[in-house]
């Protein structure tokens, strides 16, 4: 029986049908609600990891656990979800950090029951898109994780959060258009309408058809992952919303494009990926340069991370366009990576805000002093975003840049080039991390309001006054309290694993190592004979197609 129990349905649906009972609950200030909230999601992750633990084998590429039940026929839509070494690691980083949004929105009093309704809605479109194996049904999830997103975001962000809401939804719903158009066109091409991924993956598509879909695609992907000039929503969002959506903006939305990239642009249409990988390349190194100079430039706090992400996501890009298996499985690695440490540090940044009710660091300054464990984890966060050794982001990042500087596809000059340029955005990464630290944690000059032998505070040693941003205040009266046991224990969740994967990257690699590969195999296959009708298949030649006797002979051998 558990064979053949739908354990892919139970997961997307247990917090959809748990947050229809939340209006029902009886609660009047809200602590039952969080609870059942938090309680549905912990059980959530839990049968998903159950799930993987007993019926998921990573030695295979195949599509795993399988459901299909046919939904509309008429429409050819079908409700058909499987999971693969692409889906896998990512559903478990939802699972992981909506969890742990849940729990850090612990003060939440406005509207709680819509809040944590809100919440749960989207943790079960999030895990949808994810294990979607009908790209029609990719499309309605991706439509309907928009929604809570906006009001979540509307409701309970910053002041300028029905601006920033309204700006994210225009974005991420123009670009939808694309994903509609695009899935429509590959599943009525050919005369038999079908959205199977498995079946779109066998049809052979005009290569004039296959750019203008991926074209398409990487404009609806692209602006969820943030590339450079699609981008402009994310530093609005995160700077308006909520901590706990922001965890969740960085920690697992922005990786569905990643994801979309992979699953869709390299495995169905890997032809058009081959001319598309370059200017990916190009695209990857644009963000990081362009995030972390933005990001330098930034004064609020939140705005600084977002830029961060814009940046670490250029990453993806780089991993993805490099043609070898170390590269794309460094592609993913960065998104499980860049997900746990991106959701700490705004969840840290929202501890601070509670602390401060301020992100402007021109403002703060010397908080460590009365929040050192704030700082001990905030500072631990940052060095593994800047790619310390022993901590994931480190790992991640190295294994892209081997990927691309092996590429045997490009030319050593670009290679060249592209490594050096990436390797600048990394030099300006920790400067504006430890600027951040510095501004925020240490002093920073900023004038005081008051003296300390003013008022009410000349009759007490100066030892015992604590100065930072433009205030001055007595420790054992102050309300800048320290993290909390809670606060503690959700930071540390995302460091345990950041530092876990820092020092074993095979811990996640192996999830998807085997899939990864399976899929930079048939994009070199395709390479090889683009290359040999097209020798110049690179525009202008200033990338040198290279292809080895043994790949040669393997396509002569094919052709024959």
């Amino acid at each position: 029986m558990a064979e053949h129990f739908p354990w892919l349905t139970a997961i997307i649906f247990l917090p959809l049908v748990a947050s229809l009972a939340i209006p029902f609950l009886p609660d009047k200030d809200g602590k039952l609600v969080r609870w059942y909230a938090l309680g549905v999601s912990i059980a959530d992750l839990v049968l998903m990891c159950y799930a993987f633990w007993k019926h998921y084998d990573a030695t295979s590429a195949k599509f795993q656990l399988a459901e299909n039940y046919a939904w509309v026929p008429q429409l050819g839509l079908n409700w058909a979800v499987s999971v693969d070494g692409l889906s896998v690691p990512l559903v478990l980083l939802a699972g992981f950090v909506t969890t742990l949004a849940i729990f850090s929105a612990w003060q939440v009093d406005r509207r709680p029951r819509l809040f944590y309704a809100l919440m749960l809605v989207l943790y079960s479109a999030q895990i949808g898109v994810f294990v979607a194996q009908d790209l029609l049904l990719f499309f309605i999830m991706w439509e309907v994780e928009l929604v809570p997103v906006y009001l979540l975001v509307s409701i309970w962000g910053g002041q300028k959060r029905r601006y920033a809401a309204t700006k994210f939804i225009l974005y991420t719903a123009a670009a939808s258009i694309f994903i509609l158009v695009a899935v429509l066109g590959m599943g009525l091409y050919g005369g038999n309408l079908t959205f199977d991924i498995a079946t779109l993956a066998l049809k052979d598509y005009p290569i004039g058809l296959e750019l203008v879909l991926y074209a398409g695609l990487l404009i609806a992907f692209g602006v969820k992952l943030a590339i450079f000039p699609l981008h402009t929503w994310l530093p609005d969002a995160h700077g308006e919303a909520s901590a706990p959506v922001s965890m969740i903006l960085a920690g697992v939305l922005l990786k569905m494009g990643g994801y979309g990239l992979i699953r869709v642009n390299m495995e169905l249409l890997g032809n058009a990926h081959i001319y598309f990988a370059p200017v990916l390349a190009i695209l990857g190194v644009i963000n990081i340069i362009y995030g972390a100079l933005n990001s330098l430039a930034q004064k609020n706090m939140k705005r600084r991370l977002a830029y961060s992400s814009v940046s670490h996501m250029g990453f993806v890009l780089l991993g993805i366009a490099s043609f070898t298996d170390l590269g794309i499985n460094g592609a993913m690695l960065q998104m499980v990576s860049h997900g746990l440490i991106a959701a700490v540090l705004f969840f840290l940044a929202g501890v601070t805000y509670d602390r401060t009710h301020t992100m402007t660091m021109e403002e703060m300054g010397g908080v460590g002093q009365v929040m050192p464990k704030v700082f001990a984890l905030f500072t631990i966060g940052a060095m593994a975003s800047l790619a310390l050794p022993g901590m994931s982001g480190f790992a991640s990042e190295l294994a892209v840049f081997v990927g691309v500087t092996s590429s045997d596809i490009y030319s050593s000059t670009f290679c060249t080039v592209t490594v050096f340029l990436a390797a600048v955005g990394v030099i300006l990464t920790p400067i504006y991390l430890l600027g951040l630290l510095k501004q925020v944690f240490y002093g920073n000059g900023a004038i005081l309001k008051c003296e300390i032998g003013s008022t009410g505070l000349q009759t007490l040693e100066s030892d015992d006054v604590v100065c930072f941003g433009t205030d001055c205040i007595l420790p054992t009266k102050s309300v800048y309290r320290d993290a909390s046991p809670r606060e503690v224990f959700i930071a540390a969740s995302f460091l345990v694993l950041i530092i876990g994967i820092g020092l074993y990257p095979k811990f996640a690699m192996q999830m998807y190592d085997v899939k990864t590969v399976a899929i930079n195999t048939q994009i070199r296959e395709n390479y090889t004979q683009i290359a040999q009708s097209n020798p110049s298949v690179y525009a202008q030649g200033f990338l040198t197609p290279k292809i080895t006797e043994a790949e040669t002979a393997t396509v002569l051998g094919t052709l024959k």
